[in-house]
């Protein structure tokens, strides 16, 4: 059982996907620019690096600009699927929004005072799998665009971060954008398992609030009161500092999903950050930073993925229950009885195994509460049915 809106099918192929990539030789080599002779070669790429710089720059001060992507990976191993996707011009966005690609180690120096750093994170990152490969833009439409449009070419794990995006999407297809200071990503995930997708969303969610204490762990910083609101909200001082969205696929026996997080790291608007929930708590210096946000969730992220895969999620309900909102909440849901529909109150127990509130009345009898699918706050539009 799939939960209602926050799990989308998209059963279109797009005929843009490139199911290989090009293996031709690179048409430059930085390498071989360095104290050589001057060719006609090594001039086209000084302008094409000039080119894609001044893109990367005054990127967003047109009405419709080039999106720059610059690539990026963990290893060298990475690294050269970087080179291969550059040369193979296969990344793509949608309505044919034009592109240019630029490869980190083509950058001779930060492009954006402060923009994403990201030599920054990558010597943070741990891990064996997620985030290793880096797609980072300093204005794009959408993250979750970037990844989902080029799912097929990308390799696991893959994440692209924004500095600002303009087109942002969120539960019930809104669109908004979001402003400098807030952590915006989106990343890859295969699953074969479609009954335990809608659960990814908690996992994820779980990974934040616990990257969170690590950071503050490391830093000797008092914990920010990061909670969870079921299904996909996260919550400073009953304020609202991110969400998760949850989007898939299925392909050859597949759910490729795309996980889209945004968080509010250093902007104050429209809603609370973490750095100023910080600077009510303490006097310290010290700012959160996207970069160390980004890693630290990773390696935390692949932890809990690795549980929750081959243990189910029942090994992290535990954690997941300290973290979240709703434990006790007494709610009023809705029930149709003959033609007529009554409310009743209560009370919120934990998650059923499909994903949804599980609950009990105050006749004892549990339940399952499901969002009505049109109430921009879950809670205020939930239908009960009966547990069987």
């Amino acid at each position: 059982m799939l939960l209602a809106n926050q799990l989308r099918y998209f059963g279109r192929r797009d005929s843009r996907y490139v199911t290989s990539i090009l293996n031709s030789p690179s048409f430059w080599s930085l390498s071989k620019t360095v104290a050589s002779v001057p060719t006609l070669e090594t001039s086209i790429n000084k302008r094409e690096r000039r080119r894609l710089f001044s893109l990367l720059s005054a990127s967003g001060m047109d009405a419709n600009p080039t999106c720059a992507l610059v690539l990026s990976g963990k290893t060298v191993a990475e690294n050269e699927t970087a080179k291969l996707l550059k040369r193979s011009d296969t990344l793509k966005l949608p309505d044919d929004t034009k592109i240019s690609v630029l490869l980190h180690s083509e950058r001779d120096k930060p492009l954006e005072e402060n923009g994403f750093q990201i030599d920054l994170y990558l010597n943070a990152l741990s891990t064996d799998t997620f985030g290793r490969f880096l797609i980072w833009s300093p204005r794009i439409p959408s993250t979750q665009d970037v990844i989902s449009h080029n799912f097929s070419n990308l390799p696991l794990g893959a994440v692209c971060v924004a500095d600002v995006q303009f087109k942002g999407r969120g539960r019930s297809k809104n669109v908004w954008e979001s402003p400098l200071g807030c952590l915006m990503f989106s990343f890859t995930i295969q699953m074969e398992d479609g009954c335990i997708v809608p659960l990814l969303q908690y996992v994820i969610s779980l990974a934040i609030t616990e990257a969170i204490k690590d950071i503050c762990d490391k830093e000797g910083l008092p914990y920010i009161d990061l909670k969870i609101k079921w299904p996909n909200d996260l919550y400073v001082n009953d304020q609202k500092v991110g969400g998760i969205l949850c989007t898939s696929t299925y392909r050859s026996k597949k759910f490729n999903v795309t996980a889209g997080i945004g968080l509010n790291v250093d902007n104050d608007k429209p809603s609370t950050y973490l750095n100023g929930a910080l600077t009510n708590l303490s006097s310290t210096p010290y700012k959160f930073r996207k970069e160390d946000i980004l890693a630290f969730f990773f390696n935390k992220f692949e932890r809990l993925y690795d549980v929750f895969i081959n243990q189910g999620f029942q090994a992290l309900e535990e954690l997941y229950y300290q973290t979240w909102l709703h434990s006790g909440q007494r709610v009023i849901v809705r029930e149709k009885k003959e033609d007529q529909v009554v409310e009743n109150v209560v009370t919120i127990q934990g998650l059923t195994s499909s994903g949804y509130l599980l609950a009990v009345g105050d006749d004892n009898q549990m339940c399952e509460l499901h969002p009505d699918g049109n109430s921009l706050d879950f809670f205020k539009g939930l239908i009960k049915s009966k547990l069987v």
